[in-house]
């Protein structure tokens, strides 16, 4: 299970970093909270990547988290998003192991998405990052266009992974992410490296 912040309520970049990740076959559950609605938008199909998708539309949080935790009990699901505004008492570091536990015990991988949030409450999540759109990269053919999208990613915690930042983007012809560390100590290989 990962945990996604948005790193303002207004920018997107999130979504774009989430569905360059998602499986590429297979049907992904997006279940949105009503806030996350009115503030931030409905999944809208026809401008997603070509995925069988599944959209609920929760009336609070801790409905929500009983529609994700569902889902993931379903093996034929390829993913499981949830997108929840703010802080709601609802999600705590109990529901939060909820969805870790359920996640690992049936293979379906899982993504709460917090908009609105600050991100320093206890969670489960096993990965915990932030993510912001970044400036896109160099058309190759128009100095004028913009290029391929990119985006900011901070993993500030895991376990078992130290935390770092990259920039993250599509390269001409792959369709895999690459990443580029942007904050390595001294002595850590600068290459690019491929997003796992």
């Amino acid at each position: 299970m990962s945990e996604l912040f948005a790193v303002h309520p207004r920018d997107a970049g999130w979504a774009g970093l989430l569905l360059a990740t998602l499986p590429r076959d297979g049907t992904v559950l997006w279940v949105q909270e009503r806030m996350a609605i009115l503030e931030a938008g409905r999944v809208h199909p026809p401008g997603l990547p070509p995925i069988d998708l599944v959209h609920v539309e929760a009336r609070d949080a801790k409905s929500a988290l009983w529609a994700m935790e569902e889902g993931l009990r379903c093996s034929a699901l390829a993913a499981v998003i949830g997108e929840l505004w703010g802080e709601p008492q609802a999600l705590d570091f109990t529901a939060t192991r909820r969805l870790a536990f359920a996640a690992e015990a049936h293979g379906v991988p899982c993504h709460l998405v917090r908009i609105g949030a600050a991100g320093a409450n206890l969670s489960g999540a096993r990965f915990r990052w932030r993510a912001a759109s970044a400036p896109s990269l160099a058309h190759p053919y128009n100095a004028k266009a913009p290029g391929p999208p990119a985006w900011e990613a901070e993993l500030f915690r895991a376990r078992g992974v130290p935390p770092g930042q990259w920039v993250v983007a599509h390269e001409e012809g792959d369709r895999d992410l690459v990443a580029a560390p942007v904050d390595r100590t001294l002595g850590e290989d600068r290459g690019r490296r491929r997003a796992g």
